[in-house]
């Protein structure tokens, strides 16, 4: 922990350095144009009559521009500088466990979900929120798919490309920074779409007749003013221009908006683009993603390139000077529409598996840098054997390090836990530590853990269920439903099961009862899982069933104070403390 404060904090001073240097160039570039811009108009009083007056304007000129280029490029550099201590700073905040601000997801938390609810994936102090580092709204969806995908696959690769964006703090850091330049105001999905299903307007002869339109524009032109044809022929030839344009101006300025729109989110992704294309990767899915970009052997980026070269020049309509000589005399609205629809025919399939490898690129980086801000944390050891988990001090990620009581766990092929344990004695936390564990290890994550053996595993979980009036659907029927979707799902594919406190909504002999066959029911299917109950009679089920266990978690009174270690034991445990604290509450004598 000290040591990443430390990376973090030298990080930030580094790039407040920068800034501070970097201010220092506006306010001399600033100071710059306006002597500049002074001169000038000093130079126009002191040489009106002079020759010198047409060498010193144009160079006063020149170096005004450059000026108004060298302050723009250093003023996007300093807000770059800005996003990078912004993210140090966050990192420092999270590290010191302050992030229930941030993001919390809630808006892709599925109720249904196998998992989701129960292991508290979305919403506030939730792992997404604690973990998320995506600066793009796609990159968002891929984490929370990731998060949400519950079929182990390809679990390797990902370890492999995890390990590799760890190696890279400052790289991840600056594809952040590049990232968060622009905030589009249309999704890489919308303009995927359009790009894709657009449909041609501009006739083909587009591409060729403005030029030699345009040619015969200025050798008419010419030829006016040398008295070879005449003026009213050159204003019939412009006039003609307008009508051309005019036929299709109406299509042209719809085109031009939809245009317009995609530029931004085009112009950010080909930035990111060109950084994932020019870094070298030796992990097999980072190297897939660079692939995406590969078209016929040319960088992605460069198309990208054109396509806001002549988007741009397209735009130049609306300016004045080119509104009224271009178009009547070079069609030029035709020419530069034709230019982009014949960039979008050529590329505009190809936009969707180009915005897709950056939003994944942007959710692999979320993970590359939670791997890096837990080095006590450990990739599983895949393996395909009779242990479906096993690890030394475990523990859930979001509990504070400093209170984190870890424990060993290890659970085999078709063998089922109760858990049994007083309130507060940590059995919710621990089933949530091993479902997390669970989830982290299938998107390719390291875990809170050591010596981990784990052989791939889907998860089912039913912790929490919740009535509905707007369903008309009991909190019973609620669990009910639950239970019966995770029957259903078993018959499918192995899955890891954890229970917690199942049929809480019927009477105690009926729920021991209940509970006791559903039990029996996942142990004679071969399921593996656990189980966390108050229920002692479920417990029985170890003496009938050879692949039940029990395990516990223990409360102990010590000098009238209720005690708690948090570490998981064989056996059942014997010390309940509802009554104890009704009492020490003063709620009840």
């Amino acid at each position: 922990m000290t040591k990443l404060k430390e990376f973090y904090t030298n990080q930030r001073n580094a790039y407040l350095v920068e800034q501070q240097r970097e201010k220092k160039k506006l306010s001399l570039f600033a100071t710059l144009r306006l002597t500049i811009f002074v001169a000038f108009w000093l130079a126009i009083y002191l040489f009106w009559d002079a020759t010198t007056l047409a060498v010193v304007l144009p160079l006063l000129i020149v170096l005004f521009l450059y000026l108004i280029a060298k302050f723009s490029n250093v003023k996007r550099h300093k807000k770059y500088l800005e996003r990078l201590i912004d993210i140090n700073n966050k990192e420092l905040q999270i590290l010191n466990r302050r992030f229930h601000d941030f993001p919390d997801g809630s808006e892709f938390l599925e109720l249904d979900h196998p998992y989701a609810q129960d292991l508290d994936l979305f919403g506030r102090g939730s792992f997404y929120q604690y973990t998320n580092r995506t600066t793009l709204q796609q990159g968002r969806e891929v984490f929370s798919n990731l998060l949400l995908d519950g079929y182990p696959k390809d679990i390797a690769k990902k370890q492999e490309a995890i390990q590799e964006l760890t190696r890279l703090p400052e790289w991840r850091q600056h594809f952040s920074a590049l990232a968060g330049e622009t905030q589009p105001k249309v999704s890489p999905d919308v303009v995927s779409d359009w790009l894709k299903n657009h449909e041609r307007f501009m006739p083909k002869w587009a591409g060729i007749v403005p030029l030699i339109f345009g040619l015969l524009s200025i050798l008419m032109i010419g030829l006016a003013f040398m008295g070879l044809v005449p003026e009213s022929l050159v204003l019939f030839w412009y006039f003609l221009g307008v009508g051309i344009v005019g036929r299709y101006a109406k299509n042209i300025i719809g085109f031009t908006a939809k245009v317009s729109e995609a530029q931004e989110t085009i112009q950010q992704h080909q930035r990111l683009i060109s950084e994932l294309e020019e870094h070298t990767f030796s992990s097999e899915l980072l190297q897939e993603l660079q692939e995406k970009l590969d078209v016929k052997g040319e960088k992605t980026s460069k198309i990208l390139k054109r396509f806001s070269q002549s988007t741009t020049m397209l735009e130049q309509q609306f300016n004045l000077i080119v509104s009224f000589f271009g178009q009547g005399l070079g069609l030029y609205s035709l020419f530069y529409a034709y230019r982009v629809e014949s960039w979008i025919e050529k590329y505009g399939k190809e936009a969707e598996k180009w915005f897709a490898a950056i939003a994944q690129l942007d959710a692999y980086i979320t993970l590359g840098t939670y791997a890096f801000n837990h080095p006590d944390h450990t990739y599983p050891n895949l393996v395909q054997s009779n242990t479906v988990l096993k690890a030394k001090e475990v523990g859930h990620p979001l509990v504070d390090p400093k209170k984190n009581v870890l424990n060993d766990f290890e659970i085999g092929k078709g063998r089922f836990c109760i858990v049994t344990g007083a309130n507060m004695a940590g059995k919710s936390t621990f089933l949530r530590a091993v479902g997390l564990q669970i989830v982290m290890a299938n998107m390719g994550m390291p875990v809170k853990g050591t010596d981990v053996r784990y052989t791939p595993v889907r998860l089912l979980t039913s912790m929490r269920s919740s009535d509905s009036l707007a369903d008309e659907t009991s909190y019973f029927y609620a669990e009910l439903k639950r239970l019966k979707y995770i029957v259903e799902e078993l018959q499918k594919d192995n899955c890891f099961v954890i229970l917690d406190e199942i049929l809480k909504g019927t009477n105690s002999v009926d729920k021991a009862e209940g509970s006791k066959k559903f039990v029996e029911r996942l142990v004679r299917n071969g399921s593996t899982g656990m189980v966390a109950t108050h229920d002692l009679s479920l417990c029985t089920l170890a003496d009938e069933l050879p692949e039940v266990e029990n395990r516990y978690f223990d409360a102990q009174i010590v000098n009238g104070e209720l005690f708690f270690d948090y570490k998981f034991k064989v056996g059942v445990c014997q010390n309940m403390n509802a009554s104890f604290l009704l009492k020490n509450m003063g709620i009840v004598d």
